[in-house]
């Protein structure tokens, strides 16, 4: 008996994981406001890829106005994305200088970090630390 050639069976394995990556991005906020529009709100919330509220933490949104300055109010969007790439295990990268700017100031980042050819690559385990230190405002994009 002939069994499959590796290339079917690759391309259902890609198939199912692009299947499963969706699922657990459906949670992800499609429609990302600035920290400006969200403070204005007596609930914050934004829409997810699956059209559900998400809904940020006031406690964290207060952080970040009370140690972000003014200037980036109007500029950064919420929540802050990283984005894990399955080619790189142990790190993930942002692509939103504003996020870049913020983290720094919080201190979460280093200065020493720069974009490059529009992302900034920083472990895994640093952009877990920094959803946990801000809940609802981080989230982690599967790529």
């Amino acid at each position: 008996m002939q069994g499959r050639s590796p290339i079917d069976d690759d391309s259902v394995l890609m198939r199912w994981m692009r299947t499963e990556m969706n699922k657990l991005n459906d949670g992800i906020v499609s429609e990302r406001k600035s920290l400006a529009q969200l403070l204005l709100e007596e609930r914050p919330k934004a829409k997810t890829k699956a059209g559900k509220d998400h809904f940020f933490d006031v406690v964290a949104l207060r952080n970040l106005s009370e140690n972000l300055p003014k200037n980036l109010y109007d500029r950064l969007k919420l929540p802050i994305l990283f984005f894990f790439d399955s080619q790189v295990l142990d790190s993930c990268y942002l692509n939103d200088i504003y996020a870049l700017e913020a983290l720094q100031t919080l201190g979460e980042i280093s200065h020493l970090r720069k974009m490059q050819q529009g992302r900034t690559w920083v472990g895994r385990s640093i952009a877990y630390s920094i959803m946990k230190k801000y809940p609802t405002v981080v989230q982690i994009v599967m790529g």
